[in-house]
């Protein structure tokens, strides 16, 4: 089954047949999918249905057994992981480090990264420049890292439970924070399980279980067409 997200929309993603394999066992079994620019995606399935695995093999830091991975019509590889911006679940930070520092690292890394955009951010979340992680709270480091990721110019964003770490009350800035700082060209997929706190920014869904791909939509025809929030869907369709 070929799945298109916003077929009548520029490709910025594209797999073809992708499978990865841990010895024995396969990962991924992945269909065709093309993902459009200037859209807004959830990566959403169950614990161990191989979202991790997927993300991995679209950043570069893992290599598929079979078929292959375009983002703007290249192979991934060194040119594409540049166009990309990650947002691991796990903190990588080291906790000595003060923000100022990490943003200093960061710009003198990415040629596309905005300090600028940075502490603008920093300033709008309240977290103080100068400060070390290791004084944060784990939600305040969560927000550290996105707003690093954020501050890139890139063509894709991947971020990885963006909001597990946080207090609810602080979600929705978060969640506004992620759709204030991209370009209308770039693409966001988030990989959730918060599902009803992610729904109100999402353009777009993308279903897989055991390694496959179970269905791409737009939200707006779920809506429409079925009557349903994607978070219904998602729990009729995995029976949570």
């Amino acid at each position: 089954m070929d799945n298109n997200v916003s077929s009548n929309l520029q490709t910025l993603l594209e797999c073809k047949g992708i499978t990865k394999k841990y010895g024995p066992f396969t990962a991924l079994n992945f269909t065709n999918l093309k993902i459009a620019k200037g859209r807004i995606i959830g990566l959403l399935g169950p614990n161990g249905s191989g979202k991790t695995t997927l993300i991995k093999l679209i950043t570069g830091l893992l290599t598929p057994n079979s078929g292959e991975i375009k983002i703007n019509g290249l192979v991934v590889g060194t040119e594409t992981k540049k166009m990309v911006s990650y947002l691991p679940e796990r903190t990588y930070l080291n906790s000595w480090m003060k923000v100022c520092d990490i943003i200093d690292f960061f710009a003198d890394f990415y040629s596309d990264f905005s300090k600028e955009r940075a502490y603008s951010m920093l300033s709008k979340l309240n977290i103080n420049p100068k400060d070390k992680l290791k004084t944060m709270s784990k939600g305040t480091k969560e927000k550290v890292q996105l707003i690093l990721v954020m501050s890139r110019n890139a063509d894709l964003y991947i971020l990885d439970e963006p909001i597990a770490g946080v207090d609810p009350a602080a979600r929705d800035y978060i969640l506004k924070t992620i759709i204030s700082n991209y370009s209308e060209n770039a693409t966001i997929i988030i990989c959730t399980h918060l599902i009803s706190d992610i729904e109100q920014i999402l353009d777009d869904f993308i279903f897989i279980q055991n390694g496959s791909l179970v269905m791409a939509s737009s939200v707006d025809e779920v809506r429409e067409v079925q009557g349903k929030s994607v978070d219904a869907l998602f729990r009729e369709v995995f029976k949570c």
